[in-house]
């Protein structure tokens, strides 16, 4: 009997794929982020039903009231001085949308239609688990740094047919590399203003192979030399993204609608060790977290961390604390998930991520930052209900689509900060 992709002994076979995969999934469309995301993990997602238009607008205080007037004991009715009104602005964020397609084929849909739920999980299950982590991975990427590039290049070598691209140690983080192989990659030129075209665009670079200890990624053959300095993309993003973490801290001009080289608020605070490029310690955090509080900070922060950092961190921690019966295994020991200690802003909590660049450590007032749209990861597609397959013209198979329209977004950026010129001991 030949399989009929329309039609076959259950019944239709779109209608029973949507039907099981409900069934199957249901619980896992707003699926819990691993651990591995930690931004997708800390910050929220606003619901739509709190955003009353295609765009979110966030009343944003600019500038203090200054109307005061002063009088000694003996002044009587004293004049008063002429109101300086405060400012608020509207800041105004729209949602980015990211897309993944994936493939099943019509011979894995008709096995799927067996008996049971347990077959269309057993056919499915690998493809779903995929598809999550490769989009929940692409976007905790683009939460720390949509709108700056993957990895800056430090050089380029001819090695065969292809070509071996080293990244600035600064620019490397070994997870938005891991598992890249077959990612298509567009070239930012480096003032990171625009595309080289000769390596974009339908001249796209593939990643064929990565080597995380040497910091290098092989790519297929270039059509113009990379001079260094360069920044990669992947393939379509640039220009389409989101502000993340990164651009949101160090911008100097207007984002979402505010300037500001008009407003000081606006801006993030930076803090940048002095000399050459240094290891991270209990000292320059301490020395970072003084700009924010400078700016308003008085909350507990998260600072996230590259994993090298997170160990010279532990190190110099166990050096300091003695143990002794106050010990717990969950922070602030050797060995432990988190590092804990108090600042002048209040409690500070040490996190590795591994998409955090070795160069950088984000240290963020948890309060302030949210992320903002339309929808999460879902594999609904806008207005098909429950309809998640549709088939894929000239080919035997099926699609399925994961989808999200988002930002992220900081209410008040200077009291997050952003520490640079580190690097690994």
């Amino acid at each position: 009997m030949v399989y009929d992709p329309s039609v076959d002994s259950t019944g239709n076979a779109v209608s029973n794929l949507n039907g099981n995969f409900k069934i199957t999934y249901a619980d896992q469309m707003e699926r819990v982020v691993p651990d591995g995301k930690k931004i997708l993990q800390r910050v929220k997602f606003l619901s739509k039903d709190k955003q009353p238009s295609n765009a979110f607008h966030q009343p944003i205080v600019l500038q203090m009231e200054h109307g005061i007037t002063f009088a000694d004991p003996d002044e009587g009715a004293f004049a008063l001085q002429a109101p300086i009104s405060g400012l608020i602005k509207n800041a105004v964020v729209k949602g980015y949308q990211m897309v993944l397609r994936s493939a099943l084929s019509y011979q894995a849909a008709s096995r799927a239609m067996g008996p049971g739920d347990r077959a269309f999980e057993d056919a499915t299950k690998y493809l779903v688990g995929a598809m999550l982590e490769s989009m929940q991975k692409a976007l905790e990427v683009e939460c720390l740094y949509g709108q700056k590039g993957y990895g800056v290049v430090k050089n380029a070598e001819t090695a065969g047919a292809n070509v071996v691209i080293e990244l600035t140690d600064a620019s490397w983080a070994a997870g938005i590399w891991a598992g890249s192989k077959g990612m298509l990659l567009d070239v930012a030129d480096a003032p990171n203003t625009a595309l080289v075209g000769a390596n974009s665009g339908a001249n796209a670079l593939q990643v064929k192979a990565v080597s995380l200890e040497n910091k290098t990624i092989t790519v297929t053959t270039l059509n113009a030399n990379l001079l260094g300095g360069e920044n990669l993309y992947r393939k379509g993003s640039f220009g389409k993204e989101f502000a993340g973490i990164h651009k949101i801290l160090t911008n100097t001009g207007t984002l979402f609608e505010i300037d500001a080289s008009v407003h000081e608020l606006w801006k993030g605070s930076e803090f940048a060790p002095s000399g050459p490029e240094t290891v991270l310690t209990f000292a320059i955090l301490q020395q970072a977290i003084s700009k924010g509080v400078e700016k308003g900070l008085e909350s507990d922060v998260v600072a996230f961390v590259n994993p090298s950092h997170w160990d010279d961190l532990l190190t110099e921690q166990a050096g300091l604390r003695m143990f002794d019966s106050s010990y717990k295994a969950d922070s602030a020991e050797s060995g432990s998930r988190a590092i804990k200690f108090h600042s002048q802003n209040g409690m500070v909590e040490i996190v590795p991520s591994i998409y955090v660049k070795q160069g950088h450590c984000f240290i963020l007032c948890e309060e302030d930052w949210v992320r903002i749209g339309s929808t999460d990861v879902t594999f609904k597609r806008p207005g098909q209900g429950d309809n998640f397959f549709l088939d894929v013209p000239d080919y035997a198979g099926y699609e399925l689509r994961a989808y999200t329209d988002q930002s992220i977004f900081c209410k008040k950026p200077g009291r997050s900060i952003i520490v640079t010129n580190l690097k690994a001991a």
